[in-house]
């Protein structure tokens, strides 16, 4: 890897200054980059490959917590303090765009010859989008779907090659892989009311025809209902309600569960925990042909609109786009395009999991786009906690949803 980093390096330093227009100039133009990122992932890695480069710009890195970034970035944003370029929760770029915080890149991006939006995977690149202008790249990208332990299966006699396709078959399966005297629970979830309950809960509603501007469609009553049966049945264990999606899969390495709805971000310790034949599926939609849907995670690169320096802060981005190809081999994350091919790893069991992740992908929808998206992510979760506890019925929830939700709109 190191080998290869270095050409890729030599390569760009030849070729750097005329891909991205830049002159060398006496003094350096400094551009700062917030993100969270430690040294072992992309932000500060491409940040000194960048660096190396002397092509008129010093980016200078700083690290900030996942919990601060908001308020942090707001605030710095209102004192004149922020950074040229942050990267941010997909969810929360709406938020930023919608205040005027963030620059827009339309015409950038319409005259780059590096940034391609055809590139992108449409749920990504609409995570960066308001009010029908771009005010963002994405910077890396996830989803979910189906893991499922395959030794399990043909020991109740399912057949392997054929994991759950709808919502019936999957509620079928569970209750035949359900084992109580060996502990095992047909399927693993997070339903937890955080937003990784609405990150595994929008998807079902979207597949069925709801969203969560009609969180309280037929659709999405009928998905509440279904993750109702699954914990009224004890299909899946009753922390469901309380343990976030990293639990939930480790409940399925250690054979407690024979299914588990998680991300790509679980597969290295996949292969390292789990001690039985598993495979990856599509998650399963309400009925043959109906639209299929899934979650979207990772972050967006943006630019302050306050910055003294855009075009020098989006050549940086540009860089940072060139680089996409290096987002799975160098640092395990997912490029948030469809014109990048996932090298294979060498390891059977993740190669195949990886191209269902990929194909997943083209189904993937950011939550939002909207400015107060939490407000409408906690109307969500409270709906979820509401019908899975038996407070009210899982139409009676997603009403009162739904009338949190219209307020939010406006």
């Amino acid at each position: 890897m190191a080998i290869r980093g270095s050409a890729i390096l030599g390569v760009l330093a030849l070729a750097g200054v005329s891909l991205f227009g830049l002159s060398a100039k006496a003094e350096d133009v400094t551009i700062n980059v917030w993100s969270l990122d430690r040294d072992i992932q992309p932000a500060p890695n491409l940040i000194s490959d960048f660096n190396k480069l002397n092509a008129g710009i010093k980016v200078e890195y700083r690290q900030i917590q996942f919990d601060d970034v908001v308020s942090e970035a707001m605030r710095a944003y209102s004192t004149g303090q922020a950074p040229d370029i942050i990267a941010i929760d997909n969810p929360e770029h709406a938020l930023f765009s919608s205040r005027g915080a963030f620059l827009d890149l339309t015409d950038m991006i319409a005259k780059s010859t590096v940034v391609k939006t055809s590139n992108y995977f449409p749920g990504p690149l609409a995570s960066t989008m308001w009010d029908g202008k771009n005010y963002g790249l994405p910077k890396a990208t996830n989803t979910i779907a189906l893991y499922y332990n395959k030794d399990m299966f043909k020991a109740k006699g399912l057949d392997p090659d054929k994991p759950p396709q709808t919502w019936d078959e999957l509620v079928d399966a569970a209750r035949k892989l359900t084992d109580p005297a060996a502990n095992v629970y047909g399927l693993a979830f997070s339903a937890k009311a955080n937003e990784e309950g609405t990150f595994q809960f929008l998807p079902w509603a979207q597949m069925a025809g709801g969203s969560y501007e009609h969180i309280n469609s037929d659709g999405a009553v009928k998905a509440l209902e279904v993750w109702k049966t699954i914990i009224t049945e004890k299909l899946a264990s009753p922390d469901t309600l309380t343990r976030g999606q990293w639990d939930s899969t480790g409940t399925f390495n250690s054979g407690n569960a024979a299914m588990a709805i998680s991300g790509p971000w679980e597969l290295d310790r996949m292969v390292s925990e789990a001690k039985f034949d598993w495979g990856v599926a599509l998650l399963p939609v309400p009925e043959v042909g109906a639209e299929r849907s899934s979650a979207m995670g990772d972050f967006n690169w943006a630019i302050f609109s306050n910055t003294q320096h855009p075009a020098e802060a989006f050549k940086v981005l540009e860089y940072f786009a060139s680089q996409d190809n290096r987002m799975f081999k160098d640092f395990g994350q997912l490029p948030a395009r469809s014109d990048i091919a996932i090298p294979e790893t060498g390891v059977p069991l993740k190669d195949a999991a990886l191209k269902v992740f990929n194909e997943q992908l083209k189904y993937a929808k950011p939550r939002g786009p909207h400015p107060e998206w939490p407000k409408i992510s906690k109307a969500i979760q409270d709906a979820i906690q509401a019908a899975l506890t038996g407070q009210m019925a899982p139409k009676e929830a997603l009403d009162q949803a739904a009338e949190k939700i219209k307020a939010v709109l406006g």
